[in-house]
């Protein structure tokens, strides 16, 4: 059926164009009526701009055999608008049987040729008019009349469903949005409720809606003052609302429901209608909640990583001496460098200690435990303590690797963590270092400025076996030597094998022992911000 909402036609089936033939128009018609493409009179667009609705000016296209085999489209009112929503102008030119094909062979089709064969108007029942718009197929229903006019037909249309539609959209947005309106008649005492305000309240709709008095038996009584005023408001001075409480279902469930509303009031002022709607706000509110209660254990979990920063930070300082200095023991210059990869919580497991022993000896160690955090630092504090105590009642160095492997292996706390070590004693009287060593890189010496690595004597690192094996070695100090005790971090780069660092390490040594600050230049050559993996932990003992 033409017409927008409304009505169209289609192209002439057999059926269509066998009715065809027993109208034909009553006079001859015009030029404009023939089978070629047709202008209507300037007139009638012009009367038709002047109407309101939808209005359609047709003339009949003859066939072969001057039988109405189609009408054109030739004028149309400026709100004319047809089911597939082309409005006004866009109709002219357009097909009936072209644009609306299942108008073919239908009693509007049959009611066109009738009244543009005997001039009388026609006005049918509503007509079913049926597309498929976007894939989807719509039924509409029209009523329709066509008129003769000139050798053609003024048809105008209403559409009959578009209240239905309307209806069948706001249902839908209501739904969608958990919203249902609500209306009350405060002179006659009536209330309206849509189907969507009865699932709010869980309400069978049998029982209809439910009165100002019957709601307070529904709301949770924590919510009940401020509702109670927020109706005051609404129905004492007219003013809109906008407030949200919470509601118990007759299935017992907890709901977060929104009112917002406002008064229609009389000459008087006095409120008389109120319009406004429920929304089921329970599932935003319990996504609220549940972002409050992550953000909270998030905090809490922010409030334990400190803790647990502060106390891997107090460790670090309690067991570990400075991380920069430099001191004098038995006869030997001892600078100590110490550079934790990152701080906090991922604080290593490199270690050292230097002290003097009641024999007038100096002790010297360094380590490195594997892993990072509390579990690292226990371990490292464990070694470093522990081979403190036994060094100073004199036990042999061999002796102490030994023990210190026997408590790693069976600390029950642990996951059999291992560590790396390398231990000395100087005696000053003889120039004599004492050294023994876990699986840990070699010492460097730098002597008459060449550097080469000690070798290593037997020794496993600490925790791999429970039968371990190790040896000890010696060397004299002479003035003027420079040893290097130091953790793989200040060797290892991304991509070189380990003996590429040790070369470049004896090679830079070599060139900085002759400096002042000889320890801040050897970590100014190797150590670079973006090449660092571990951390790093030196001695620097001179003669």
């Amino acid at each position: 059926m033409p017409g927008s909402d409304g009505g169209g036609c289609g192209p002439a089936g057999d059926d269509a164009v066998f009715s065809s033939r027993r109208y034909r128009p009553r006079g001859r018609p015009t030029a404009d009526a023939g089978p070629g493409t047709a202008l209507p009179a300037p007139e009638i667009q012009e009367m038709l701009d002047a109407l309101p609705g939808s209005v359609i000016f047709l003339v009949p296209v003859l066939g072969t055999t001057g039988e109405v085999a189609d009408f054109r489209i030739t004028a149309a009112s400026p709100e004319a608008v047809d089911i597939g929503t082309r409005r006004g102008r866009d109709l002219v030119g357009l097909s009936i049987l072209e644009t609306y094909p299942t108008v073919a062979g239908t009693a509007l089709w049959h009611g066109y040729l009738q009244a543009l064969s005997t001039g009388v108007r026609y006005e049918g029942e509503p007509f079913e008019y049926e597309e498929v718009l976007a894939g989807i197929p719509r039924v509409s229903r029209f009523a329709v009349r066509a008129a003769p006019c000139r050798s053609g037909l003024i048809v105008s249309w209403v559409r009959l469903d578009s209240g239905e539609r309307e209806q069948r959209r706001l249902t839908a947005m209501q739904r969608l949005g958990n919203m249902g309106w609500a209306d009350w008649d405060l002179v006659r005492d009536v209330i309206t409720w849509s189907d969507e305000a009865y699932s709010i309240f869980g309400r069978d709709r049998s029982l209809g809606p439910m009165t100002l008095e019957e709601l307070p038996a529904h709301v949770v009584a924590e919510d009940l003052p401020a509702l109670g005023e927020t109706v005051q408001h609404l129905l004492g001075d007219g003013r809109p609302v906008d407030h949200t409480f919470r509601i118990t279902t007759p299935a017992g469930e907890i709901r977060h429901v929104r009112i917002v509303a406002e008064a229609e009031a009389d000459v008087h002022g006095d409120p008389v209608e109120v319009h406004g709607f429920f929304q089921d706000r329970t599932a935003t509110k319990n996504a609220e909640q549940q972002l409050l209660d992550q953000e909270r254990a998030a905090l809490v979990q922010r409030g334990l990583l400190t803790a647990e920063r502060d106390l891997a930070d107090q460790l670090k300082h309690a067991l570990l001496p400075p991380p920069q200095r430099s001191m004098r023991l038995a006869g030997l210059t001892v600078d100590v460098a110490y550079q934790p990869l990152q701080e906090g919580l991922n604080l290593g497991g490199d270690w050292y200690s230097a002290i003097e022993l009641p024999d007038g000896s100096a002790l010297l160690v360094i380590g490195d435990v594997a892993g990072h955090g509390l579990a690292a630092v226990a371990t490292m504090a464990q070694l470093r303590f522990t081979a403190k105590g036994m060094a100073i009642t004199g036990m042999p160095l061999v002796t102490i690797l030994d023990r210190l492997n026997t408590l790693l292996r069976h600390t029950p706390e642990r996951n059999f963590s291992t560590a790396t070590m390398i231990m000395a004693r100087y005696e000053p009287t003889h120039q004599q270092l004492t050294w023994v060593q876990a699986g840990h890189l070699p010492p460097l010496l730098i002597r008459q400025g060449r550097a080469h690595y000690l070798p290593v004597p037997d020794g496993v690192l600490l925790g791999a076996t429970t039968t371990p094996t190790y040896q000890s070695a010696t060397l004299r100090l002479l003035p003027g030597d420079h040893l290097l005790l130091y953790t793989d971090g200040l060797i290892e780069e991304p991509g070189q094998i380990i003996d590429e660092g040790l070369d470049r390490l004896a090679r830079t040594a070599a060139g900085c022992v002759g400096n002042a600050c000889a320890l801040d230049s050897i970590l100014g050559v190797l150590v670079t911000p973006e090449c660092r993996r571990d951390d790093i932990c030196v001695l620097h003992i001179s003669r």
